[in-house]
């Protein structure tokens, strides 16, 4: 790193930050006048709202734009470097173009391995933090409906069913619970109702039956009321909206094994929140090689035809992820396929870019 690429890691660094803290300040007023209402019909005082709410807003939406408006920095920037001819110095004193993008490249991974270590685990945090106060405060949760012939794995060999269950008052009825070795039911128990004991965290069933089945020898009991410990929570059986974003990446990955065990359907949506982690990371170092070639070239329109071309990619982005992702959540497209179909995209258009650049 020379002298030269300190001057221009600077201005990259500089001018991410006034962007970012432009946006965010923008950001947490249109929130607050969004939302005012409910603050004060709650009596919230801004250093509770702040502590309890905003700490988790901001995170969330810096996170979101993120590559786009370090996309957008990168542009605004050296489209001011061009301007003045800087650039044309540079590549006249001997400096190859390949050479002159340098700082970016080390400018681009700083960032992006920002942008992944906080995704990993305090964007998800913050999410936490801010869901939580928005149901209490700003939209209280809707009842969750009741389930009706809800069939789940919760080990490698037991299946259960609940013919109903309310999740709002944690009980239900037609409980079957049932044991498999090979193709074989080895053990089996039903009860009229069950119903979560938060104090012994068991489930307490009524009028049960169970079955224990060894070849052709077979025991029956018969219980009025007992108990059973099984690794399933009342929680799990409520889908919260936006679950997967407030879930570190390790949780994440947990709860996928545990819900892969059980042979849930629809967890799509959770895997192409994972991947994305990652490849919102790599999309900041293929958005910034885009962005510093497409503004080190000096044109008449200046810095704002640049800052057009801009958008008009950040906006193509946005829609390539949108429909990779309804593709993944909604149809058979890998969600690792959708999560990296932009990325794959927008690196091809960077390659022919470089290859086509003025040097």
């Amino acid at each position: 790193m020379k002298k030269i690429d300190w001057y221009i890691l600077r201005k990259f660094i500089g001018t991410f930050i006034y962007s970012l803290m432009i946006l965010l300040v923008i950001s947490v007023v249109i929130d607050i006048t969004e939302k005012i209402d409910d603050f004060m019909n709650h009596n919230l005082s801004f250093g509770f709202v702040f502590m309890n709410y905003y700490i988790g807003f901001i995170p969330h939406i810096a996170a979101l734009l993120f590559p786009l408006f370090i996309f957008i920095s990168v542009i605004f920037f050296t489209s001011k470097l061009a301007y003045k001819t800087e650039i044309i110095a540079i590549l006249s004193s001997g400096v190859s173009f390949r050479r002159f993008l340098r700082p970016y490249w080390v400018g681009a991974f700083l960032f992006g391995g920002i942008l992944w270590a906080a995704n990993q685990w305090v964007v998800p945090n913050a999410n936490r933090i801010r869901t939580s106060f928005e149901n209490k405060y700003v939209s209280a949760p809707k009842e969750a409906a009741a389930l009706k012939d809800k069939t789940m794995r919760v080990d490698s060999f037991t299946y259960i069913t609940f013919g109903y269950y309310d999740p709002n008052f944690k009980n239900g009825s037609d409980f079957v619970m049932k044991r498999v070795k090979g193709q074989q039911v080895i053990y089996n128990m039903r009860a009229e109702r069950v119903s979560w004991d938060s104090t012994s965290r068991k489930w307490k069933l009524e009028f049960a039956s169970e079955r224990t089945i060894n070849g052709l020898k077979e025991t029956l009991t018969v219980h009025n009321d007992t108990t059973i410990k099984i690794p399933l929570h009342p929680s799990e059986l409520v889908e919260e909206k936006n679950k997967q974003e407030a879930m570190t990446t390790p949780e994440l990955t947990r709860y996928l094994e545990r819900e892969e065990l059980r042979g849930a359907e629809g967890l799509n949506v959770y895997y192409v929140e994972k991947y994305r982690r990652t490849s919102a990371a790599v999309a900041v170092v293929i958005l910034v090689l885009i962005g510093a070639i497409i503004s080190s070239k000096k044109v008449r329109g200046g810095s704002g035809l640049h800052l057009a071309i801009g958008i008009v990619i950040s906006a193509t982005y946005i829609l390539f992820m949108q429909f990779s992702t309804v593709f993944a959540t909604k149809a058979n497209l890998d969600p690792l396929l959708a999560a990296w179909i932009p990325n794959f995209v927008f690196a091809a258009l960077a390659f022919w870019l470089y290859f086509r650049a003025p040097k």
